[in-house]
């Protein structure tokens, strides 16, 4: 099974591409909500990951930014 997180801050922009990507993804595909703006403490894991804006999806160490709602940096 393949495991993937999806990291937003909760913007109508990162919350509108889950509801769009959750449809689209395989439903065996398990991916981890990350709300950065309520798990703050996670904002470390996300940089460590790759990502530099949110929405962003990490699969197998791959990022894919796929809309610009905020950077990381903003979040901070």
């Amino acid at each position: 099974m393949t495991h993937a997180r999806y990291y937003h801050a909760g913007c109508p922009v990162c919350v509108e591409t889950e509801q769009t990507l959750l449809e689209l993804l395989d439903p065996q595909i398990k991916v981890e909500i990350v709300h950065l703006g309520q798990a703050p403490a996670r904002i470390a894991e996300a940089e460590a990951a790759g990502v530099k804006s949110v929405p962003a999806l990490v699969v197998a160490d791959k990022v894919l930014h796929l809309n610009f709602g905020a950077a990381l940096a903003d979040l901070k």
